[in-house]
C-alpha cells in the first residue's frame, strides 16, 4: 500500500491526471447522448374527400416535404371509391401538397404498393410485393417483380424488372418482391431489399438500371425459397440461418456500409459496399428488424431499428444497442424514415401512421 501511494504521488508531481477506481468506474458508467423524441398529434392532414389506404413506406425529398406510399386497394366498400392515389405528398407540418400513382402507359404500377424512396437526383422509385398466391381482394393474381422510377411530377421514366417475370435468386434482369431500395449517390447504384420472393440484396445502376452485383446472408449466394405465407421462424440458434429469410429493408451510409434488416430471422447485418459481411445484431425470438434508418447527424452515428412496438438505437459502427424509443401508444413501424431534421416517420401499414419530433439529445436513453 505504501509502494501504491508513493507511485500515486509521484505521478501526480509529474502533472499526469490519474483515474482513482470510483471515478473509472463512474466513467463506465456515464451515460451517452442520445436523441430524444415526441408525437406530433394530427400529422398529416388528408384532404376530406379522399380516404387513405394501408401506409407502408415514407421518403423525403431535397425540399424537406414528406412523401408516403399506401395501399388503395386495401379500402373496403364507400372508403375504396374515395382512395386517393397511391403516391401522397406533404409538407413538413403536414399540409397536402400533391398525389399521383397508379395504372398508366408504359410501365407495370406494383399490385400491393410497398417501398418508396427519393434519390439525391430527385427521382422517385417505387416497388411492391404481391403475391398471385395471397388471396387478397382486388389485386391481380400477379408477382411484383419490378421496380418503377418516376420523376416527381409522376412523370416514368424507367423500370427494371417485369410483372411475374421473376427466375428466382440467379435473375439479375427481375427483382421478386422487393421491400425497400435506396440508391448510394458517390456510386450511383440502387440498393434493393430483395426481398419477400428472392432473399438476397442486388445492386443495379440507377441510371440504365444495369446488373452490378448481389450477395444473401452473410455475403453467401443466395438460395430458392419461394412462397407466399411468411416463415415466422422459432429457432434463433447463434450464427442463425445462412440464408436471408425476409430482406425486408435497408440502408447505406454515407462512408458505404450497408445496413441490412433481416426481419423473420431478428437481426440486422452489416456489410461493405461490396456485399463483404462484416458484422450482425441478432437478437433472439423478441422481435427485430423490420427497419433500418439512419440518424441525420454528419456521422450518421445512430443506426434506428425497428423492434416491435419500439424503436432500438443502435451504435451504427459497433451495432451495440445504446438505446430505445419507446412512447406510450407507439405503433409498430412496418417501414420508418428519417427527414433532414432528424425526425422520423413510421409507416405501420394497417395501424396508420406515426410522426416523431426530434427534441435533442439527452443523456438519459430515448423513451
Amino acid at each position: 500500500m505504501k509502494h501504491l501511494n508513493l507511485s500515486l504521488a509521484a505521478l501526480l508531481a509529474a502533472g499526469m491526471a490519474v483515474a482513482l477506481p470510483s471515478q473509472q468506474a463512474a466513467a463506465q458508467v456515464a451515460p451517452r447522448q442520445l436523441p430524444t423524441f415526441e408525437f406530433v398529434k394530427d400529422w398529416p392532414q388528408v384532404p376530406p374527400q379522399w380516404k387513405v389506404g394501408d401506409v407502408s413506406s415514407f421518403t423525403t425529398d431535397a425540399q424537406g416535404n414528406i412523401w408516403l406510399i399506401h395501399r388503395p386497394r386495401t379500402l373496403k366498400g364507400e372508403d375504396l371509391k374515395k382512395a386517393a392515389p397511391p403516391v401522397m405528398v406533404f409538407d413538413e407540418g403536414g399540409k397536402f401538397i400533391k398525389a399521383w400513382g397508379g395504372d398508366g402507359q408504359g410501365y407495370e404500377w406494383p399490385q400491393r404498393e410497398h417501398g418508396i424512396y427519393i434519390d439525391s437526383k430527385g427521382f422517385v422509385w417505387l416497388g411492391g410485393n404481391n403475391c398471385p398466391g395471397n388471396g387478397l381482394e382486388n389485386l391481380k393474381p400477379v408477382a411484383d417483380d419490378q421496380l418503377l422510377k418516376f420523376t416527381q411530377d409522376g412523370k416514368f421514366v424507367m423500370q427494371i424488372g417485369h410483372s411475374n417475370q421473376s427466375k428466382g435468386n440467379a435473375d439479375t434482369a427481375n427483382v421478386h418482391r422487393a421491400a425497400d431500395v435506396q440508391v448510394y449517390p458517390p456510386t450511383n447504384e440502387l440498393f434493393v431489399a430483395d426481398g419477400y420472393g428472392n432473399h438476397r440484396v442486388i445492386v443495379f445502376d440507377a441510371d440504365t438500371g444495369a446488373f452490378k452485383r448481389m450477395w444473401g446472408a452473410f455475403g453467401n449466394k443466395p438460395e430458392d425459397d419461394d412462397h407466399c405465407e411468411i416463415v415466422r421462424k422459432t429457432n434463433f440458434d447463434l450464427p442463425g440461418p445462412q440464408q436471408f429469410s425476409v430482406v425486408h429493408s435497408l440502408r447505406v451510409a454515407h462512408d458505404g456500409l450497408v445496413y441490412v434488416a433481416d426481419r423473420e430471422n431478428h437481426r440486422v447485418q452489416l456489410f461493405s459496399n461490396d456485399g463483404k459481411f462484416i458484422k450482425q445484431h441478432p437478437k433472439g425470438a423478441a422481435q427485430f428488424a423490420n427497419a433500418v434508418a439512419l440518424s441525420t447527424d454528419p456521422d450518421q452515428q445512430f443506426l434506428y431499428v425497428g423492434a416491435g412496438k419500439e424503436i432500438a438505437i443502435l451504435d451504427r459502427k459497433s451495432l451495440d444497442q445504446v438505446g430505445s424509443i419507446n412512447l406510450p401508444g407507439m405503433l409498430g413501424g412496418h417501414l420508418i424514415t428519417t427527414d433532414a431534421k432528424g425526425n422520423i416517420y413510421i409507416a405501420a401499414t394497417g395501424q396508420g401512421l406515426q410522426k416523431l419530433n426530434y427534441q435533442g439529445m439527452s443523456a438519459r436513453a430515448a423513451k
